[in-house]
């Protein structure tokens, strides 16, 4: 019998039949949870021969909540993910400039989901524009809930914008042009350390050896200058065993033996670090801003979004999904890739403790990939590709389990 996942004493508690909530998602999302779905339910089957078995549930955002009960995130989901505590989704749009607000956004700050962890990982075989992308073995770990996620703007010409220019001219002597649309941007003290916290936790556990702040606090000294250095300050109070900062070490530059590299950089030179120096990193952990552009920008070099998995977790509650967008264009026609909600699955699996089906999952990719058997997107970055159909490449994910 099917028995939801359960939070006791601290502890997650996965039964043996867990009750998985899924968002198929908008677009393209069908094609590929089907093809993730069917890779997930045949590496549990292949790894516990029966021992093991996921019940999946579906739960409604996006286009089809909206054909189907009028609203685009019924509070029945939110409800749904929080009772069964770890779900998964497809792409859901969000548009740009106007209409609703983004469905990813909303569910993350009313679930409280404040780190978004993207680990980036060649996948031997994949195409790319690099030429060491071996080198970049990364977890971004960004924060969920504040800096411009937090939504707090005024639209130019608004009586709300006109009246916030008005106080910070005349309260605060800011200059601010009449017009302008201005946005708040906020960053706290609890915020950033429960994200360092989770990260250095993960640091420990995984045998990591570094974690790197990025920030951009040479400009914005009380936001993000601040961030890096409640960071620092969380790392020392509760890992002062496990960790120690490049200043302590400067002069010799060793990192001693079981100490964790805790150390910061300006934003704009990370983006540089990781192309030039990637082999020097390991976990990143970023504002949301900063974050966005880091989690993209390390995916490229690995072979872009289709190949890139992502979560956002709370203290137990998780959501993972693919990190690209709709791609509307393509619904239906079981053509794209469906790697990044597929990988998105092997960190669920993980996440669960089912490491097995995890490993089998990767394992099988890979090898796929190796192969050249692959989807258009990938096929038309290989010589000698056999491009199949979303649908066959999972088939041949699961041959090659």
């Amino acid at each position: 019998m099917a028995e939801k996942i359960a939070v006791i004493n601290g502890r997650m508690i996965v039964p043996d039949n867990p009750i998985i909530p899924f968002i198929e998602g908008d677009g393209t999302g069908p094609d590929i949870w089907k093809a993730a779905r069917r890779v997930a339910d045949a590496a549990v089957e292949k790894s516990y021969g029966g021992g093991r078995a996921i019940e999946w549930k579906e739960i409604l955002a996006g286009e089809k909540a909206h054909r189907m009960t009028g609203e685009w995130l019924p509070a029945a989901t939110l409800d749904a993910i929080r009772e069964h505590v770890v779900a998964i989704k497809g792409p859901l749009t969000t548009p740009i400039g106007g209409g609703f607000r983004s469905l990813n956004v909303t569910i993350r700050q009313e679930l409280d989901l404040y780190a978004c962890i993207r680990p980036v990982k060649w996948i031997k075989g994949v195409p790319c524009p690099v030429t060491r992308p071996e080198s970049l073995d990364i977890v971004i770990y960004r924060e969920n809930t504040e800096d411009i996620y937090a939504g707090i703007e005024w639209e130019s010409g608004s009586a709300g914008a006109e009246k916030v220019r008005a106080f910070l001219a005349f309260e605060m002597a800011c200059d601010i042009p009449e017009g302008a649309g201005i946005g708040i941007k906020y960053i706290s003290r609890p915020a950033s350390e429960r994200l360092m916290r989770k990260a250095l936790n993960f640091a420990v556990e995984a045998g990591r050896r570094a974690v790197t702040i990025v920030h951009k606090g040479n400009i914005m000294k009380y936001t993000e200058g601040s961030f890096a250095t409640w960071c620092y300050d969380l790392a020392r109070k509760e890992f002062a065993d496990k960790i120690v900062t490049e200043n302590e070490i400067a002069g010799t530059g060793k990192r001693p033996d079981g100490k964790i590299l805790v150390n910061d950089r300006i934003a704009d030179n990370m983006l540089q670090q990781l192309l030039l120096r990637s082999g020097e990193y390991d976990i990143l952990i970023a504002p949301n801003l900063n974050g966005d552009y880091l989690s993209d920008a390390a995916a490229a070099q690995v072979g872009g979004l289709g190949m890139a998995p992502g979560a956002n977790i709370g203290d137990f509650m998780a959501v993972f999904e693919a990190t690209h967008g709709t791609a509307p264009k393509y619904a239906g026609q079981d053509k794209v890739n469906p790697g990044s909600l597929i990988l998105s699955a092997v960190m669920m699996l993980e996440y669960m403790g089912w490491r097995e089906a995890a490993g089998l999952i990767r394992d099988g990719l890979e090898r796929t990939v190796s192969q050249k058997t692959v989807t258009y997107d990938l096929a038309r970055g290989m010589e000698g590709a056999r491009e199949v159909r979303t649908s066959k490449f999972a088939d041949a994910i699961v041959a090659n389990m």
